[in-house]
């Protein structure tokens, strides 16, 4: 914005000798700032880029002789008072706007000012993506993650599971039923032929309540021994991990009183569809993670939220290196686990971002390793057959040597900054190992999120 002090010399001449006033180097402006004058313009050329004023705008004013003992004053014009200082100005002065143009220019600065608020609390934000394949646990974590950084569940919230839980039952059951014919296993009582028809007669996912004859039907299956056989070949067919724990606790369950506990919630199973944003607020800084569903046809989703992600988490089961795809009986889930996790590594949106790597279920490991043999599905094992921590370590070094051979490949000229993996063998049910598992994540996460704002 331009501002031209107004000298009586300029618009009139002065009818005897007076001080000229020095020009200032800069001088106050009717917008309330101080402005330049390294360039001062005539009246004809500042006209292109001002409102026209009239000679009415103007008053009479005196200017008091300076040291050079001259005792003459001089007359001139000048503007009125609350416009002292200036000659013109820019038509972006509000006043010289019109209202219409006052009120836009008003709202530009009512915009900038939420765009700067807005980019102070993106700083204030790490967003993290929450990747694996489908029931490695994902939405087990984000509930621990409400538990031990959220609100947790009220009493409500648990009951608002309580129809999930008997739909987990029903479909674990009939999972072991269908199993039961196609692996050729006979009933050791006949009568549970009868209840095991019944149960079949029933969409799961529409369950809403376990009452009679069902509960009878059910239990009487659980105790089954053909059906007991039946669950310790589970690895042939696709059952849910919390089958064994909601059968277990079916007497508990079907209580008229009956509400989830927090184990029953975490241990509920729903398959993850979209995608799904969480928040949760550690040392005043907003986690926003990211959850999408692993199963093959929900990854064609994940793209849209690849931008501007600090850390990536990818979840993989322990467990599930005996086990096939739910949507392909002929792949190996763990073989699927670490070509997806390659795939992901390669990806450019993650060049720089780190890399927390879950490998989860632990406790499910530990008891299937003790009767089905790592080695069988893996031949490059090297045992000791039956040890969990020995399973464990190799599992953890195919998924290395796939983030290695994604690093060696990267260049000097993919990316700035050295991407790091991080690992943790984690239970998702126990809070008490996530809670741990979590406060080495959140430093890792915070750190990085320093790094990339240049805290560090």
């Amino acid at each position: 914005m331009l501002c031209i002090f107004f000298y009586s010399a300029v618009l009139a001449p002065c009818p005897g000798p007076a001080t000229v006033i020095p020009k200032p180097a800069a001088i106050p402006g009717c917008c309330g700032g101080i402005k330049p004058l390294s360039n001062p313009r005539s009246l004809e050329a500042c006209r292109e880029n001002a409102t026209p004023l009239s000679w009415s705008s103007f008053h009479p004013f005196q200017i008091v002789p300076g040291a050079n003992n001259h005792n003459q004053v001089s007359q001139g014009w000048a503007l009125p008072h609350a416009m002292a200082g200036c000659f013109c100005c820019c038509r972006k002065c509000p006043r010289f706007l019109s209202e219409e143009d006052r009120a836009a220019v008003l709202a530009d600065k009512e915009i900038q000012k939420m765009l700067r608020e807005q980019k102070k609390q993106d700083r204030r934000e790490v967003k993290l993506l929450l990747l694996g394949p489908g029931e490695s646990g994902k939405s087990t974590f984000i509930k621990q993650m409400r538990i031990i950084h959220g609100a947790g569940y009220s009493e409500e919230d648990c009951k608002a599971f309580t129809k999930l839980v008997y739909q987990n039952i029903f479909a674990a059951m009939q999972a072991m039923i269908g199993a039961m014919e196609t692996l050729q296993i006979p009933y050791a009582r006949p009568e549970n032929v009868h209840h095991a028809q019944l149960v079949m007669g029933v969409d799961a996912y529409k369950v809403v309540r376990l009452d009679e004859p069902y509960v009878s039907a059910i239990g009487e299956l659980w105790r089954d021994a053909g059906i007991r056989t039946c669950y310790e070949r589970r690895r042939e067919y696709h059952l849910l991990d919390s089958a064994f724990y909601f059968l277990s606790n079916l007497e508990r369950i079907v209580e008229d009183a009956y509400i989830p506990t927090a184990q029953d919630v975490l241990r509920s199973r729903r398959p993850t569809t979209g995608i799904n944003e969480y928040c949760f607020s550690v040392k005043k800084v907003t986690l926003r993670i990211v959850d999408v569903g692993g199963q093959k046809s929900e990854r064609k989703k994940w793209i849209h939220c690849f931008e501007n992600v600090i850390a990536l988490i990818y979840l993989a089961s322990l467990s599930e290196y005996d086990q096939r795809l739910e949507e392909n009986s002929q792949e190996n889930r763990m073989k699927e686990s670490l070509a997806l996790f390659r795939i992901v590594l390669e990806l450019p949106w993650f060049q720089n971002a780190s890399v927390i790597l879950f490998l989860n279920k632990t406790d499910i490991l530990e008891d299937k390793i003790a009767h089905s043999d790592l080695a069988d599905c893996f031949p490059a094992f090297p045992g000791p057959k039956q040890d969990a921590e020995a399973a464990k370590h190799f599992i953890l070094e195919m998924y290395t040597e796939r983030y290695k051979q994604c690093s060696s490949g990267r260049g000097p000229s993919r990316t700035s900054k050295t991407r790091c993996l991080y690992h943790h063998f984690t239970c998702a049910t126990d809070t008490q190992n996530i809670r741990k598992v979590l406060k080495d994540v959140r430093d890792v996460v915070l750190a990085s999120y320093l790094d990339d704002i240049n805290l560090l």
